[in-house]
């Protein structure tokens, strides 16, 4: 199996930039002359002595003292060949080959094996490392078939969506139209518990047809809505508040806004995230008209944006449960929905690389939802 290579080493630095083996060959050499010049120094001098003409003893102890001195330096040196040799096959030569087996694996041959027989530490080191290579080799394995799993989920789930947008709806319209005309036709002969019966098949309809539509929107996010791009939110903000303008209307609510910056986002998905943050709010009123406030403020490469209001708020313990889909914290007869608005709001933050989440510090009365987008630029 070949995978994309690992990104090149760092390259050393100090002392650290010099190779193993070239510390050796320096140290060896320093080593060697300063042996070969104490075995010079020693002779010289020996020989100086004998010179000197000294009595007999003197220069039978001064041969036998040259001669363990021979001795010596002629054991000294043939540790260094040992030495030597044992440093150039038992370490430096192992040290190449893992070197070149890391370097196999780190250019992308993820199958290639660690292994070296000598000495202890290294084949320890080699052997821990080859069971990290297996192991991370094996879940990327699964994680590769787990995306191949995923991608053929999200194919079903484009099938499923396009069912849902054409298929199913049709079966939809055609029983909450049908119904109605079966009221029109037939209103004389039907008593009110009929009539009752009528409308709950027809808002039931017109809730699943709702219901599929918020279905199909939650699974578009980041999908079929086109690509991110510089995006005023003033501009973003303008149409949210165009398309609510008969709720604004009827409600008398009142909306405020600080400056909005230009962030890196998708218009559509970004119209959808005002929308429904403001509808939430004008739906989730008190008895005062509803006032919202839209605020913005930067936070290093991200701008923090806020939805204030003056309605009901909402709990801290549900802060995390409001955004789960088809969660409700109140009734669908006191206010109807279906369940998807804020987990739709999160997705489509997240899809932007932000985050979303309900302020429960906040120091004014209602709800404050605060979400982070990235700054245009920035991405």
């Amino acid at each position: 199996m070949s995978i994309h290579p690992l990104p090149p080493p760092k390259e050393p630095t100090g002392v650290g930039r010099l190779p193993v083996v070239r510390w050796f060959l320096v140290i060896g050499t320093l080593a060697g002359l300063t042996f070969a010049g104490g075995f010079v120094i020693v002779m010289t001098m020996i020989g100086d002595t004998l010179d000197l003409a000294p009595r007999p003893e003197v220069t039978a102890q001064i041969g036998r003292l040259n001669t363990a001195l021979l001795v010596l330096f002629g054991l000294l040196l043939a540790c260094g060949l040992v030495l030597i040799f044992i440093v150039r096959f038992a370490v430096l030569k192992p040290i190449d080959q893992l070197t070149d087996q890391v370097r196999a694996v780190a250019a992308g041959d993820f199958d290639r094996d660690l292994h070296v027989d000598r000495p202890a530490e290294l084949a320890e080191l080699s052997s821990h490392i080859d069971s990290m290579r297996d192991r991370i080799v094996s879940a990327w394995r699964v994680a590769s078939d787990q995306a191949e799993e995923l991608r053929r989920s999200n194919s079903e789930l484009e099938q499923f969506a396009y069912v849902a947008s054409h298929d199913l709806q049709e079966p939809l319209r055609k029983v909450a139209s049908f119904t109605q005309m079966l009221e029109q036709r037939y209103a004389p002969e039907l008593d009110d518990r009929a009539r009752q019966y009528i409308h709950y098949a027809v808002d039931g309809a017109k809730r699943m047809q709702l219901l599929i539509n918020d279905l199909l929107d939650f699974s578009r996010v980041g999908r079929v809505t086109g690509g991110r791009s510089p995006t005023e939110t003033g501009a973003v903000l303008d149409r949210a508040l165009d398309n609510l303008s008969a709720a604004i209307d009827d409600t008398s609510a009142t909306v405020t806004r600080d400056e909005l910056p230009q962030v890196d986002g998708n218009p559509t998905q970004l119209t959808q995230l005002f929308q429904n943050l403001i509808e939430n709010a004008i739906k989730f009123r008190s008895e005062e008209p509803p006032r919202i406030h839209i605020g913005a403020r930067r936070a290093g490469d991200m701008w923090e944006f806020s939805c204030s209001d003056n309605g009901i708020g909402v709990e801290p313990k549900y802060a995390d449960r409001i955004f789960l889909i088809f969660q409700r914290l109140h009734p669908r007869e006191v206010y109807p929905g279906t369940g998807i608005g804020l987990a739709l709001c999160r997705k489509i933050v997240e899809y932007h690389g932000g985050q979303l989440w309900l302020d429960g510090e906040a120091e004014s009365r209602g709800a404050t939802f605060r979400w982070t987008l990235p700054a245009a630029g920035d991405r």
